[in-house]
Order: C-alpha cells, then structure tokens, then sequence
C-alpha cells in the first residue's frame, strides 16, 4: 500500500506494509492500516488472521521483519519498546483484565498514571502530584464514581474491565487498542460499553478487536477483516456482512 492510498497527513497512526515472519509463516503479510484521530476502528477475523499479531507490533512487543509503524505522523515505533511507546501515548488493554484486585478503584487508577512515567520521574512521584479531578472524572466516565472507594476484586466482571479501560484514559494515551473489551460480558454490561467507548472516541483514538459482530455493528465505524495476517476487507459492519469473501473465510463459520 502505497502513502497515496491514504491522506497519511491526518493520520495518529500508520501501519504500512508491515510483514512479521517466524521462521517463515507470516503472521502478518505486507499488511497496511490507517487511523485518524478521535475515531473508534474495528479489527476482525477468523482465529490466527494476525489480530493479536498486529497489536503486538504496534505497541513494540513484535518487531516487523518489514515494514513500518508511524505514530503521528513522524514517529517510528520500531525505535521503541513497549513501556517507551506507552510513554509515548499508546495504551494497550489485554483479553482478561490486568487490573490490582486487592487495591480499591481509586488505587488503581492512580497506579496506572505511574505506568507512564519514566524510572526517574516515579521514583519522585508523590501522591499531592496527582490530578484528582482527571482521576475523578474518570472513574465517572466509566461508571465506578460510586464505587470508587471498593476493592477492585470485588467488582463483577464487566466493571473490572471498565475499571481497566479507565486505567488506560487515566494515562492520558491517545490511542488505545482494545483487545475483546465485551468478552464475558452480560448483554446489559456489553451494550454500556458501547456506549462507553463511543463517547471516549469523541477524544482518543480506539483500536477495537472483537468477536461479538453484534458488539462491533453497535459500534458503528469502520471495521477491517483479517485473514492470513493481510487485509481482506474494509467497510461498515452492515457492507461486510454482504461481502462473499468475508462470509467465506469469517461470517459463514
């Protein structure tokens, strides 16, 4: 894919012809993503398509064996490890919730804004140094404000995975790649967060991978199809549900 395909200007985030090649299966193949700011995108695809595969380039945990990853326009992640790139403002939420279950919501979310500083900066960070209101404010974005003072253990499974999300906005990250957010999630919890990530998308850049088609069509944006680490198909939820070669290889399994 070549830069004129996309307006690369308006881009937080551009994966360009990226290839990842473990003795000789591509888990990615020459494979091309673009992200604007403050929208939310979805990544789908049958099981072993490179989701995960992709995620990990982008936040430095794989390195390409070709291609590159461009953050805001001129950064080149490939420079960077993980905790650099999440310095640099790309937060990355796993499947099962990594949250501290012993410490309370508010615990948490200040554990997370230490994440993002550097060894010399937290070895100097104090408590009074925390902005409580963003803290605060945070915990009502996702929902918690009311339980803000529980254990985080005690939450049910839907609110720990809204407390991790709130512990990736209390880094202050401008994108953030989501992997299955609704997974195990009730119906009621998984329609919240749809609603929860539209409205963060209004100020981050999200980066969703999901099996739920039902989740993802409530989404509504943009969603890529993988398959064999390549592009497969690029459209609405309601386009790609009509495309043969996304019911072939995806939809109709």
């Amino acid at each position: 894919m070549n830069n004129s395909q996309f307006n690369t200007r308006r881009s937080i985030l551009y994966v360009d012809g990226v290839t990842v090649d473990f003795d000789g299966f591509k888990a990615l193949n020459g494979l091309s993503f673009i992200a604007v700011p403050n929208t939310i995108q979805a990544i789908v695809g049958p099981n072993g398509a490179g989701k995960t595969t992709f995620m990990d380039v982008v936040t430095g945990r794989t390195r390409p064996t070709q291609g590159r990853v461009i953050f805001k326009e001129s950064i080149d992640l490939s420079r960077y490890d993980e905790t650099a790139i999440v310095g640099l403002g790309i937060a990355r939420k796993f499947q099962r919730p990594s949250i501290f279950p012993e410490h309370d919501v508010l615990k948490n979310l200040e554990l997370a804004v230490f994440k993002r500083k550097d060894i010399l900066n937290s070895f100097f960070f104090r408590k009074k140094n925390l902005n409580n209101k963003l803290l605060g404010d945070v915990a009502n974005k996702i929902g918690l404000g009311s339980v803000i003072n529980e254990k985080a253990g005690s939450l049910s499974h839907g609110q720990k995975q809204w407390l991790e999300i709130g512990m990736l906005l209390a880094q202050e990250c401008e994108v953030l790649m989501l992997d299955e957010p609704v997974a195990g999630m009730t119906d009621e919890e998984t329609k919240k967060t749809s609603s929860l990530l539209r409205d963060i998308s209004k100020e981050r850049t999200l980066i969703v991978i999901e099996h739920d088609i039902d989740f993802v069509d409530s989404l509504k944006c943009p969603v890529t199809v993988l398959n064999e680490g390549s592009v497969l198909a690029v459209g609405s939820m309601k386009e790609l549900k009509k495309n043969k070669s996304v019911i072939d290889v995806y939809l109709g399994r």
